[in-house]
């Protein structure tokens, strides 16, 4: 909060003199003579030198616009608010539907969240300072038992709103999981060691599975002990979602970790149809060749081969091929360097170890030399009904449950995770769930980043001043521009 006020005083000579001023133990203090006005128009430039004194000295910029700048000795400066961006987003929880939840803490704290992550300690300290709002902690943790059973309604809530303004129809879904960690070392029944996706292998977490629609748009989740197989998550995952929503079928994408003979039964015996990614690397050697023979070098050639698990759908791309040459170039010369200096060598792709002798590993060479720009997809729908080219359009939607991660992981900070009780997580990762539902139902809305219209609506701040002599508080709020504007309207929200 900037320590400096402008004053306005007559002079002897019957002119206007603007001044910065400080208050010190409630005594003025004068800082700054700006100059003196003899007509409003000098009155106003000047105001606005005195303001644009008090920026450059603070380093803080003024937090309204300078053509409302009317202020004389009997107003002080006392902080700002964002109003604004609370107000907004308020009123698109209500028209996602969450006000029927009836629970207005929930609501404030998953604002506080899109707004500035953070702690629940911090987000009520936000609330109260920055928006005016006052939750008592206690209150939060009598709540909690509460807010913890609400999951199924919030699902429901996303649903409707993905139906009605997505089209979603429960045709296509995506399903992809993330690991959250914990800032600790103890481990208990949902918290546990595992493998980590970011890189915390020592410290124990919680695997996160996450379902999204065809656009991108959240519409369910599960969460793991953080020793879970993310393989094995599927099916629990798909089976709970079809049951509760009693749906009679509809086609799964997931990526290359979630197949297997197991989960293809599983799947096939759900009458659900699916879309998953394939390692073609663990293909026998001759099927590897038979599909290089077919499609290498004839950009978006594609083929389709029975296996075990279903059709497996191969495509040729130019562009992946550069790629992985690069990367498979980068290996060999990495493992050549290593084979001149044993001693250093560690586990590397490319150098196999024979009678305690490290060689140049061939026989892989040939392999991914075959395999270059070829990526594969395994799938239950038969070529009549889907052409491999569905089947790679589809597939590569699974993008958007990663982006919902991303924005997860930073836009909303849900890791690392500083709850040790169960409920408590539950709660974190219910709160996190309904802030993605917000961010990318405006993101889809207005084709803009979440961090961009972020940045805009911040910049709209409530300026509190006060009167001196009365204590009456005013507040000026900064212009509402047009950008503005149209992402209001973009989300079906007044301004």
């Amino acid at each position: 909060m900037s320590k400096f006020h402008i004053r306005t005083t007559p002079t002897s000579s019957k002119a206007t003199a603007v001044q910065v001023v400080e208050y010190i133990n409630r005594k003025m203090t004068l800082s700054k003579h700006i100059g003196s006005a003899h007509n409003e128009e000098q009155l106003k430039k000047l105001k606005i030198a005195a303001s644009e004194w008090i920026e450059k000295t603070t380093k803080q910029e003024t937090l309204f616009p300078k053509e409302l700048i009317s202020l004389d000795k009997q107003y002080r400066y006392i902080g700002f608010r964002y109003g604004f961006i609370y107000e907004t987003l308020k009123q698109l929880c209500v028209h996602l539907g969450f006000h029927y939840l009836r629970n207005d803490l929930l609501l404030d704290l998953v604002i506080a969240r899109i707004i500035e992550p953070g702690s629940k300690v911090k987000s009520i300290s936000f609330l109260k300072e920055f928006i005016g709002i006052e939750h008592h902690r206690e209150y939060f943790y009598r709540q909690i038992p509460e807010l913890v059973n609400l999951q199924k309604k919030v699902e429901s809530k996303v649903l409707k709103i993905a139906a009605k303004e997505f089209k979603f129809d429960f045709s296509f879904i995506f399903y992809d999981v993330t690991t959250l960690y914990f800032e600790s070392n103890d481990s208990d029944d949902l918290r546990q060691c595992g493998f980590s996706k970011d890189n915390k292998f020592n410290q124990p977490q919680i695997v996160l599975g996450l379902l999204v629609s065809n656009e991108g748009f959240p519409i369910g989740y599960q969460i793991f002990e953080g020793s879970k197989f993310e393989g094995h998550t599927l099916i629990p995952v798909i089976k709970k979602f079809k049951k509760k929503h009693k749906i009679k079928t509809f086609n799964v994408v997931a990526d290359a970790a979630m197949i297997s003979i197991d989960n293809v039964k599983a799947l096939r015996a759900a009458k659900l149809n699916y879309i998953v990614g394939a390692r073609v690397a663990n293909l026998p050697l001759n099927s590897i060749k038979l599909i290089h023979a077919a499609i290498s070098g004839n950009d978006g050639q594609t083929m389709r081969l029975q296996t075990d698990c279903g059709d497996l759908v191969c495509e040729f791309s130019r562009k992946r091929y550069a790629k992985d040459k690069r990367e498979m170039e980068k290996y060999i010369d990495k493992a050549e360097k290593l084979l001149k200096n044993p001693g250093k060598i560690k586990h590397v792709k490319f150098i196999k170890q024979h009678d305690q002798k490290y060689t140049l590993n061939t026989a892989l060479i040939e392999k991914n030399n075959l395999l270059l720009g070829i990526k594969g997809y395994y799938t239950n729908l038969p070529s009549s009904e889907a052409s491999d080219k569905f089947i790679i359009e589809h597939y590569h939607n699974l993008w958007r449950v990663e982006q919902n991660f991303r924005i997860s992981k930073s836009d909303l900070q849900i890791r690392s995770i500083y709850h040790f009780r169960q409920k408590m997580i539950e709660v974190h990762i219910l709160i996190c769930f309904m802030s993605l539902a917000v961010c990318k139902y405006i993101e889809l809305k207005t084709g803009k980043s979440i961090q961009a219209v972020l940045k805009l609506f911040k910049g709209i701040t409530d300026a509190r001043l006060v009167d001196i002599a009365s204590r009456e508080e005013i507040t000026l709020r900064s212009e509402i521009n047009e950008e503005v504007k149209l992402i209001i309207n973009k989300v079906s929200i007044s301004a």
